[in-house]
């Protein structure tokens, strides 16, 4: 597997990882300067060489993944049978400069509903770093022309899930950890969508637009229909976005929405 198809699979399951890079390589060594290595928690791709290299590299790499706040770094290896190596000598007789860069979990973010709110979010969302999913079961709202504006110059990775009948199986095919938006054009579906949200084990945040009225409604059939305890049910916050911004606007919600996100992922960093 390349380090590219490495990298990305990391992202997809959601864990973190470090790309090692050989940066720089005078005299002779194992491999040319550009060789890159992946490392995951329990797995590797790809080689810088192998031998002492390699072997110390791993294991620095597994004690950046499991600092709380890891940072690039470089380090500096000579090849020459006096030095004396954790793991075997190499005396190649060259100097190999390594970096390795922390690839850190991404936010992945899934808008259940692209109407006007959830297309204004969207636009802002697809600006950063993070795994964007957008479902609506009305096939017009997901359409490339109306998109076009969101994946255009788009940062991140967007998954579009057209689901004309039951959006909430959208719901098991999410990565761990993905926060949940519920604002579909339909109350019946919103219900249906958070009561399947509670059950779907996993889960980040999960977050209802609607008034208090919708809210005590909603709570009361996940209650008495879903089975749900207060305690479930309190992990559905309603109404989302920041409190201080009071604007009705689909693109004022859309920050307000956006911005208390944002500050969730830095929670979750934390």
């Amino acid at each position: 597997m390349s380090w590219v198809a490495a990298v990305a699979r990391l992202r997809a399951r959601r864990e973190p990882g470090v790309l090692v890079t050989v940066a720089t390589v005078r005299g002779h060594a194992p491999r040319k300067a550009g060789a890159k290595l992946v490392v995951g928690r329990t797995e590797t791709w790809g080689s810088i060489g192998g031998g002492n290299i390699e072997a110390v590299a791993i294991d620095r790499a597994r004690e950046l993944l499991a600092a709380p706040a890891p940072e690039a770094e470089l380090m500096d290896f000579a090849l020459n049978d006096k030095v004396s190596n954790q793991h075997g000598v190499q005396c190649c007789g060259g100097t190999v400069n390594v970096l390795l860069e922390p690839l850190p979990l991404v936010p992945a973010v899934a808008v259940f509903g692209v109407g006007h709110v959830g297309f204004e979010l969207a636009r802002i969302l697809a600006r950063h770093d993070l795994d964007l999913h957008l479902i609506d079961t009305r096939p017009d709202m997901l359409t490339d022309e109306r998109l076009a504006a969101v994946v255009g110059d788009a940062v991140a990775q967007v998954h579009v899930h057209h689901t004309p009948l039951l959006p909430e199986e959208v719901l098991e095919e999410l990565a761990p950890g993905t926060h949940v938006l519920i604002m579909t054009h339909d109350h019946a579906e919103d219900a249906a969508l958070c009561d399947a949200a509670l059950r779907t084990p996993g889960l980040g945040s999960i977050g209802l637009i609607g008034s208090a009225a919708k809210w005590a409604r909603f709570r009361k059939r996940l209650a008495t229909e879903g089975g749900h305890d207060d305690a479930t049910i309190d992990r559905i916050k309603t109404p989302i976005g920041l409190p201080e911004i009071t604007g009705k606007e689909p693109a004022t919600i859309a920050v307000s929405v956006a911005a208390d996100l944002l500050l969730t992922f830095e929670r979750d960093r934390r």
